[in-house]
C-alpha cells in the first residue's frame, strides 16, 4: 500500500453540480492523501510501528506501520502506541492497545475504537481523535456497544474493533492561535446574520443593533437553528439503538 496516494483537489465546499452547500470553506494549504487501512485487512500478521505521523486530513495522528512480509500501511494511532511496538489483526490476538480483533472476543468493559457497522465493511465509527467507546456487553447474538455520544447501539458479533482510545486527546481544546492558521486549514471568515441585509439572511436589515427580531434564530436559509430536532423519524438503524444519546 502506498504511503502517500494522490493530491486532493479543492472543493471550498461544493457539491457536484457547483453549488455552495457547506459556507466558510476555501483557500486551504495543499494536501495529499494518506490511504488509511480502516479495514485492518493484513489478518494474522505481525506488524511493527515505525513512525508516529501527522495527517492533514484528519483530527487523528496515523501510525506506519512494517509488516513482516515486508508491506506497509498506515493506521489511526491510538493513545499509547509507540515507536517500535508490534500490533496485529487476529481472532486471537492479545487485548492491547492497536490490536484489531472481532467484537464478540473482546471482554466487557474494553475500551475500543475503529469499530465496523457491518463485519468487511470497514471501520466507520470512533475515529476522531481523543474518542473512544466502551464494549458494554453481550445478548441475543448481539453485541452492546456505548458510543462516545452516550448513545448504546448494538453491533454484530463479527464486526471489528481496534483495542483502545483514539490519540491526540488534546485536539478537542487546541486553539489555532492566529486568524492565519484558520486560513491554511481552509476555513474562511464568518459574517454574523444580524450584519447582513434582509436578503442575505433571516437575522439582517433594521436600524442599528435590532437583534435577530424573531423569536428563535435560523440559518441563512430560514429554517430553525436550535432546538429542531433533523433526524430522520424512520431510520434503518433505529432497530440497533438501544439508548439515544443525551
Amino acid at each position: 500500500m502506498n504511503k502517500i496516494k494522490w493530491l486532493l483537489s479543492k472543493k471550498s465546499g461544493r457539491n457536484n453540480s457547483g453549488k455552495l452547500t457547506v459556507r466558510h470553506q476555501g483557500g486551504r494549504s495543499k494536501r495529499y492523501f494518506r490511504e488509511i487501512d480502516l479495514k485492518r485487512s493484513k489478518k494474522d500478521i505481525w506488524g511493527k510501528v515505525e513512525a508516529i505521523e501527522y495527517d492533514p486530513n484528519r483530527s487523528a495522528e496515523i501510525a506506519l506501520i512494517l509488516y513482516e512480509d515486508g508491506e506497509r500501511s498506515y493506521i489511526l494511532a491510538p493513545l499509547g502506541l509507540e515507536v517500535g511496538r508490534k500490533i496485529i489483526s487476529s481472532e486471537v490476538a492479545p487485548i492491547e492497545v492497536g490490536n484489531a480483533i472481532p467484537l464478540d472476543k473482546i471482554p466487557i468493559g474494553t475500551i475500543i475504537h475503529n469499530i465496523e457497522i457491518k463485519p468487511g465493511m470497514g471501520a466507520t465509527l470512533v475515529k476522531s481523535a481523543g474518542s473512544a467507546a466502551v464494549l458494554q456487553g453481550k445478548e441475543g447474538g448481539w453485541v452492546l456497544v456505548k458510543l462516545p455520544s452516550g448513545e448504546i447501539r448494538r453491533f454484530e458479533p463479527k464486526a471489528w474493533a481496534t483495542i483502545g482510545q483514539v490519540g491526540r486527546i488534546e485536539a478537542k481544546i487546541e486553539r489555532l492561535g492566529k486568524a492565519g492558521r484558520k486560513r491554511w486549514v481552509g476555513i474562511r471568515p464568518r459574517v454574523r446574520g444580524v450584519a447582513m441585509h434582509p436578503h442575505a439572511h433571516p437575522h439582517g436589515g433594521g436600524e442599528g443593533r435590532s437583534g435577530i427580531g424573531m423569536p428563535g434564530p435560523k440559518t441563512p436559509w430560514g429554517k430553525p437553528a436550535r432546538g429542531k430536532k433533523t433526524r430522520k423519524r424512520v431510520k434503518y438503524s433505529d432497530k440497533f439503538i438501544i439508548k439515544r444519546r443525551n
